[in-house]
Order: C-alpha cells, then structure tokens, then sequence
C-alpha cells in the first residue's frame, strides 16, 4: 500500500472529533486523597521549614518505569514527595520553600480536546475520570499550576535527601495510624494465604501462595509493598526469594515474608516461619527455638533509650551462643562475636532491623550517625528480624539441618511508655504457630 492509500488519521476526521467531543457529562473528577493525606502533609512542609529554614526544595513524583516497549508498570508516587504533598500525580512535581507549596501537574485532556481522544497518556477517554488542577489544589491545599509552568530541574541535593529521610525517622499520630492499617491487612493476609497451603502442596506451589497475598494486597491497599517472599524448603534459606516458582513441599518449613502497601502507600513487613504440614520436625524447632530466644532479645533491647544498633548486637549474641552449642563455630563465641571476627554471621548475613513506614526499608538516606547510631525515640516505627539460613548445599552445616531457613519478623512502634509490636497478633513460638491456622480467623 502507497501513503497515498492510507487510512486518515482520526485527529484528521473534522466530523469524527466534532462527533467525539459532545455529549459528555463531567464524571466525578474527585482527586484519589487519602484522607488527612493533605494536612499531614502540611505538617510535614512545616517540620522541613523548620530543619531547613529559607530553603527551597524541589521534589518529583515521578514517572511508572517501562516493562516493555510500550507497557509501563503500576505508577506509585516518590516518597519524599508525597510525605510533601500528599498527592497521586504522576510527573507531578513540587517546589516546597518555608512550609509553603505550589504542585505542578501535567493538564488532563477533556471532552472537545483533541488529546481527549488522542492522547493515550492525558486523554480522559483513555484514563478515566481525570481531576482538573482546581480540584487537585483545593483537595490538597496548596497552589497547583500546569506542569509547563514549571521552568526548574529536579536535582534533591544530598543535604535535603538526607535531612528528609532524618524527618521522616519519627511518625507522626496520622502516619502511625496508616502503618496499623497497614500491619493489619498484612495478619490478614497471612491468614488468607495459610488457608491455601493445601492447594499449594497439592501442585499449585509457592507461586499460588505468592499471588493469593498478593491479590489479597491488591483489594484491600495499594498492592504488596515489596516483591512477596514465599519459600518452601531450599529456598526459605534465601533472602530474597522472589522467584517463588518452586513446589511447596509438604514436610519442610515454609517462609513467609509479606507487606500489605495501603493507599496511602504506608507499608507493613512481617515475616513467619510455618511447617507445611502443621507441626516442626524436632530439627526445624531447634532453629526456629534458636531464632525465636534471639528476636526475644531483640525486642528487650528496642525500648526509647536504646540504640538503634542495641537489639542487633543482643540478637547475635543469643544466635552465636546457640550456633556455638551445636558446635558450628570454628573459633569461640567471643571471637565471633569480634569485629574481626563474626564466624556466625555465615548463617545471618543480613542486619535484623530497618525503619518501616512509606519505603519497607525507610529513611535509608539518613545519616550512618543519625541512622544506626541513633537512639530510639517515641514515634519511630522499624523491624526486628533475626533468622538463621542454613542452605541446602552448605558442607558446614549436619545434614538435618541443611535446607532448613527460618526468620521471625515483627513491626514495632516506640512509645513514650516502650514499645508496642504491632504484628502481636501473629504469634511467635513454635508452638504458637502451629495452632495460629487453626484457631486464626
């Protein structure tokens, strides 16, 4: 076919988008804020005047990232932003200087508008109701203008990074109440998912459970908020075993590690550890006992005077005197425990706890000394996460326990009073767990 026998575009049909552009009635153009999103985040405006008085700062929503040519993934705002602004905008960008904020956002495309059809991106034919910048700015309170208006670069420096990780450290009363929401869909979820361990074993496999907390995620919040950990046997034992693409076998020990992201993007991070079949083998108790004495350390030392560094050291210490019981130690429990040394951590490479709230590992552009070195302050809401990971094919380790991987995780809220575990609805002994599917609602 010649370009001269080409079909006409549409935009280039006058009777077509004549056609196209009446008849519509305005939808609801409501914009998606959560509520006390908006006041929250004036508060928040203020806490960063207060740190950084004169300055301005420039932060970005972002953008979904490409999956493939072109098909993007679900859009989820930048933290810092949205700490700022409170806003669900993609591309939208903020310029925050004294408590004060003007939002730009990119302008929908509406009926009698050529990118109302046209525009796959911006045309409400496309994407659904779309709020105008009115109704953006009186929903959240601040100034908003059409993206084009803004003439700046995004560039956060260092400084400002680092200082609003620091200020989002401490949760205010509304950003705790999202992080409770938040742990609580995820107990629920992990009831949804034991419920299906049956179907699992019986060929569905860790996938099946991976996508039913996943789903479960998706109806009640925003989605998981991080890629869900579901390990059966060999594949408890690592870290980060997103693949979830192996069988569930029906005498090892399952792996547990989910987070229900509510809307307003508030994420929880729990982990258990569950024998398939109901009941620990003898060997698969003696490390989940081993793991559980150590969180019970941790948890005593997370209290407000605490270092943020005290309940790592503690949890060790429990982890190497066992290790060292069972004689897997090559050197003894104070060498190990050495800066030189640390033999013990072979089984627990990772650190036990990170700070929880709008990013599953939050606030990481914090200061080491402002991080790690901090004391424990009401307000702060982190993790504590011990385990031991004793991998199939790990010549150190007696063949009773080789594939054999059990974490224990908890969300924790520092109180002025100490601290409060947010996921204490889901239980933490063996036995304890053992019972929790069948008396678990």
């Amino acid at each position: 076919m010649t370009d001269d026998h080409k079909p006409p575009r549409l935009i280039d049909i006058p009777a077509f988008t004549d056609y196209i552009g009446k008849g519509w009635e305005i939808p609801d153009r409501t914009p998606p804020v959560v509520p006390g999103a908006a006041e929250a985040a004036a508060a928040h405006r203020l806490r960063l005047a207060a740190a950084l008085p004169g300055r301005t700062v420039v932060v970005a929503a972002g953008r979904a990232p490409v999956r493939s040519n072109d098909t993007s993934y679900d859009f989820r705002p930048g933290s810092d932003f949205y700490w700022l602004t409170g806003c669900v905008a993609e591309e939208a960008v903020a310029v925050v200087r004294d408590g004060d904020a003007v939002v730009y956002l990119p302008v929908p495309a509406y009926p009698g508008e050529t990118g109302f059809f046209a525009d796959a991106a911006r045309g409400e034919l496309w994407v659904g109701a779309a709020p105008g910048l009115g109704e953006w700015s009186a929903a959240l309170g601040v100034q908003v203008r059409p993206l084009t208006d803004f003439d700046g670069t995004v560039s956060t420096d260092e400084d400002v990074a680092r200082t609003l990780a620091e200020l989002r450290m401490i949760k205010d009363d509304w950003e705790i109440g999202q992080l409770r929401e938040a742990v609580d869909r995820t107990v629920e979820g992990f009831a949804a998912v034991l419920a299906e361990i049956p179907a699992a074993i019986a060929g569905a496999g860790e996938r099946w459970l991976q996508g039913t907390f996943d789903r479960y995620a998706r109806a009640y919040g925003n989605g998981p908020g991080y890629a869900t950990i579901v390990g059966s046997g060999p594949h408890a034992p690592t870290l980060h075993w997103v693949r979830c693409d192996g069988p569930v076998l029906p005498d090892a020990l399952l792996l547990l590690d989910m987070g229900v992201e509510v809307r307003s993007h508030y994420t929880a991070d729990v982990t258990r550890t569950f024998p398939a079949s109901g009941t620990f083998s003898p060997a698969q108790r003696q490390v989940h006992d081993l793991v559980e004495r150590a969180h019970r350390a941790a948890l005593a030392r997370t209290t407000p005077g605490h270092r943020f560094t005290d309940f790592h050291h503690a949890a060790m210490e429990v982890i190497a005197h066992g290790l060292d019981d069972w004689g897997l130690l090559p050197v003894s429990v104070d060498e190990a425990l050495s800066e030189h040394g640390q033999h013990h951590r072979r089984y627990l490479i990772c650190g036990i706890g990170h700070h929880l709230g709008l990013d599953v590992h939050d606030c990481a552009k914090a200061a080491p000394e402002a991080y790690q070195g901090a004391l424990i302050e009401p307000g702060m809401v982190f993790t504590v996460e011990p385990g031991l990971y004793f991998h199939a094919h790990d010549q150190t380790v007696p063949p009773e326990l080789r594939g054999i991987g059990v974490r224990i995780e908890d969300d924790l809220l520092a109180t002025a009073d100490g601290i409060e575990v947010l996921s204490a609805a889901l239980p933490l002994s063996a036995s304890g767990l053992e019972n929790w599917p069948k008396n678990g609602e």
